[in-house]
């Protein structure tokens, strides 16, 4: 995938976004981000991409920048904004290594041209113990199903040039770049439906799949922290007590003691 077509992809999961399947999975996101955030401490974070939602709403560092490819008013996400804005490329970030204590990529590897030196980067400019949280399609759902026909069919529900990353392998990917994962959440559990009506209809399912069929949802998130080989948490220099003679008699008594033996 170049440049130009991956750009048409990210301007078709635009035009995705704002279909009542979209606006399902953006909800369910934006809630969970707030979640995983929240708790979330440090200076700076980024946010990559998909400006629909704002994923660091719920973060209270006090540098946060929301980057993109381009940067059009209408794509923003709606509400207060307090980021600042950056027009980027994905796999050549202008920040410093080891400066960011937080990057958020929401449906940005499943679009990137070189999905492999996005994560390089980020791994860059992560420090030590740093996070990264990922959002993706889950190809092993009944949207991943239906998607896998639609390409078949030439009717596709998500958008066709995505390249959809399964959890095993994204799992993979960072622990070949010592991204240690803590947590992953999978949701929106409804069919592929294509009217808030029907989507409205299946509402109960989220309740469902969360408890029955957990790892089947349609999109998932997946938080990572930045492990640095030979880094340890070093204690306090606890050093040794001085040997002193047992307790008892003066040290010149006992010479006296041994003179009158």
């Amino acid at each position: 995938m170049d440049s130009a077509t991956s750009e048409k992809s990210i301007i078709a999961l635009d035009g995705w976004l704002q279909t009542p399947a979209g606006v399902y999975v953006r909800a369910w996101e934006q809630a969970t981000l707030d979640a995983l955030t929240a708790d979330i401490f440090g200076y700076n974070a980024v946010q990559i991409g998909m400006p629909h939602i704002d994923a660091l709403a719920a973060n209270r560092m006090p540098n946060k920048w929301l980057a993109d490819t381009r940067m059009p008013a209408a794509r923003v996400a709606e509400g207060g904004d307090a980021r600042s804005r950056l027009i980027l490329n994905f796999d050549e970030l202008p920040f410093a290594s080891q400066s960011l204590d937080l990057v958020v990529l929401p449906h940005v590897l499943e679009f990137a041209a070189e999905p492999h030196q996005v994560l390089r980067e980020v791994e860059r400019v992560l420090i030590p113990e740093g996070q990264l949280i990922v959002c993706g399609f889950n190809p092993a759902s009944l949207w991943g199903a239906r998607q896998a026909a639609g390409r078949v069919t030439g009717s596709c529900y998500l958008p066709r040039a995505g390249e959809f990353i399964s959890m095993p392998r994204m799992k993979d990917w960072l622990k070949l770049l010592n991204m240690g994962v803590s947590r992953s959440h999978f949701g929106c559990y409804a069919p592929a439906c294509k009217t808030e009506k029907w989507l409205r209809r299946y509402a109960f399912m989220d309740r469902a799949g969360a408890r029955w069929w957990p790892y089947f949802g349609a999109v998932y998130i997946v938080q990572a922290i930045k492990r640095v080989k030979g880094m340890r948490l070093i204690g306090p220099a606890w050093t040794k007590k001085p040997a002193t003679a047992p307790a008892g008699v003066p040290v010149t008594n006992k010479r006296r003691e041994q003179q009158d033996g």
